[in-house]
């Protein structure tokens, strides 16, 4: 099956901030926020969404296309990415700009707070996914993650008008799209993939309710935390899947993205959805117990092991 993966290409910076951000909060004074936090550590580590997918996706026995802009510092990120197993022949190489970075604080409640450099991944409205689907056969799915807004919604026009099924990943970047955008990116989706924040924005960017926004897709599945996932399908009462049960939690960034990678690989054998998204929660927690998003080390064949569906099948 070919996945192509879309989206940002980062390197991420990692500090960690042993107090509560919400202790230093003030009710009353919210709108005057002026904070520093003094963190005491650092990680640099290789990150962005897509990249980050498409790294689990191929630690779990697929290969993946990266579909994204990075900057002339990517060589060794790109040498990386393709030991891995992640087909990076796509990725446009800007000639002016660095490669995105994201700064993110984490502190001991696990909440952060981020900043995103976008950097090359403008330049990503400049890719098109029909050359990609020329060079490596056709193209079975399409996730569409946070990027350049503008290529996030190339991509989904693109989808739409050759036929290819695709996945609506708008996270992060809602914040920057408004309701003509918003419905742009959903429309013709096979999945919608949120948290439970987002799936909140995204009812508010979109200005329809969850029956409205299923009319317009396939399954919509948002991740809960601890508490799991909920798969939802227009004409049908929502699944909810329990999580799978971290042994130690580290980091929190890269899971969501982990969890993605473990749904679209569950999901390209053919396994029923709940199995998928099994899946899916198994690798996030394989993330929380490292510090970055593709730091991990895990068995595929033992992830699997643990989730793949009886013979039988299942829902």
């Amino acid at each position: 099956m070919h996945i192509a993966v879309t989206g940002s290409i980062a390197t991420d910076h990692l500090m960690v901030y042993p107090g509560r951000f919400a202790d230093q909060l003030i009710k009353g004074s919210l709108d005057k926020v002026s904070l520093s936090f003094l963190a005491d550590e650092l990680e640099i580590r290789r990150g962005g969404v897509a990249a980050n997918i498409a790294y689990g996706l191929a630690r779990l026995g697929l290969r993946p296309i990266l579909v994204g802009a990075a900057g002339r510092d990517f060589a060794e990120y790109r040498e990386r990415l393709e030991a891995a197993g992640v087909d990076a022949g796509s990725v446009l190489i800007s000639r002016t700009r660095h490669t995105a970075r994201f700064v993110c604080t984490t502190d001991a409640d696990q909440n952060q707070i981020a900043t995103f450099y976008a950097g090359a991944m403008s330049e990503a409205r400049e890719l098109r996914l029909a050359p990609v689907a020329e060079r490596v056969g056709g193209l079975d799915l399409v996730v569409i993650a946070p990027d350049d807004p503008e290529a996030m919604l190339r991509h989904t026009d693109e989808c739409r008008a050759l036929g290819f099924s695709f996945a609506a990943d708008p996270s992060q970047q809602l914040a920057r799209l408004d309701r003509r955008a918003t419905r742009r990116l959903l429309a013709g989706a096979e999945f919608l993939l949120t948290n439970e924040y987002e799936a909140e924005l995204l009812k508010q960017r979109s200005g329809w309710t969850e029956a409205q926004v299923l009319s317009r897709l396939g399954t919509w599945i948002t991740t809960r935390g601890a508490e799991g996932v909920r798969i939802a399908r227009a004409g049908a009462e929502p699944l909810a899947v329990p999580a799978v049960t971290a042994d130690r939690v580290v980091d929190p960034t890269g899971v969501g993205d982990a969890f993605r990678a473990g749904f679209f690989a569950g999901h390209s054998r053919g396994w029923p959805m709940t199995h998928a998204v099994r899946l899916g929660c198994a690798l996030a927690t394989e993330v929380l117990g490292a510090v970055g998003s593709q730091e991990y080390d895990v068995s595929a064949t033992e992830l699997m092991r643990r989730v793949e569906p009886s013979p039988a099948g299942a829902s």
